[in-house]
């Protein structure tokens, strides 16, 4: 059962990062678009990116992820789960940020620069390959 879960966790986590990716991409432009149709448009693309795919394959990776840590619990006494953990849940607040960001975006399009959504694009993939290298290289394992 552990093999199963474990393929749902990584199908989820892919969905969840591709959502993640896309979905500052597309605030960058949103924030730069000045046609009030485009704008609509971009939203139409946020909401259902975000209500589709991201927000569901997210709660998705959380929970078997916290299946996987219940079923073998041996692994919360390692430091490299625990920087893992801590880096998953910043994948948490850049998805948490992203619902804000498009509900700052529906009301003030330009309240939030384009570049600030081009660094913070950036951020998931920063905790990405952290969580890559801690899961795969386990660097301070026991």
């Amino acid at each position: 059962m552990m093999l199963w879960i474990k393929a749902l966790h990584v199908i989820a986590v892919i969905s969840w990062m591709a959502g993640l990716l896309y979905i500052y991409r597309l605030f960058v432009y949103h924030a730069m678009e000045e046609e009030a149709a485009v704008r609509a448009r971009f939203e139409v693309m946020e909401r259902r990116l975000l209500n589709a795919i991201t927000t569901p394959a997210g709660i998705v990776a959380v929970v078997t992820g916290t299946l996987m840590i219940v079923m073998a619990t041996g692994f919360l006494r390692q430091p490299w789960m625990h920087a893992k953990l801590t880096l998953a849940l910043g994948l948490v607040a850049s998805h948490v940020y992203a619902i804000q960001a498009r509900h700052r975006l529906l009301t003030a399009p330009q309240a939030v620069s384009h570049k600030r959504f081009r660094v913070l694009n950036e951020v998931p993939t920063l905790l990405m390959i952290g969580i890559v290298i801690m899961v795969i290289v386990r660097p301070w394992a026991r």
